[in-house]
């Protein structure tokens, strides 16, 4: 569990973003941490796709602001199938 202890301790888990703020999201399932692959925003009590506006649908445990390029930092990995947006998979 150190891993998910330290992806946790690079975001803000307390709270919610402004709604107009571009965020990175830190989402958690069985498997693990994982980032999502898009920018979300925080828009009346849900987290929604940035640029889809698509309600996200997995469990988010941490938020920072958008880092575009983030997601290809070693040690993170993609979503999987688990994880939807509208009941559609967001991965593989």
């Amino acid at each position: 569990m150190a891993t998910r202890e330290r992806r946790l301790a690079e975001f803000n888990g307390e709270g919610e973003p402004p709604p107009d703020l571009l965020v990175q999201v830190l989402c958690e399932d069985q498997s693990g941490t994982y980032l999502l692959p898009f920018a979300c925003r925080y828009i009346d009590g849900e987290w929604r796709n940035h640029e889809s506006g698509s309600t996200v649908e997995a469990t988010v445990v941490g938020w920072r602001l958008h880092r575009p390029d983030s997601r290809h930092a070693s040690g993170s990995r993609q979503p999987h199938a688990v994880s939807k947006c509208n009941g559609e998979s967001t991965g593989s």
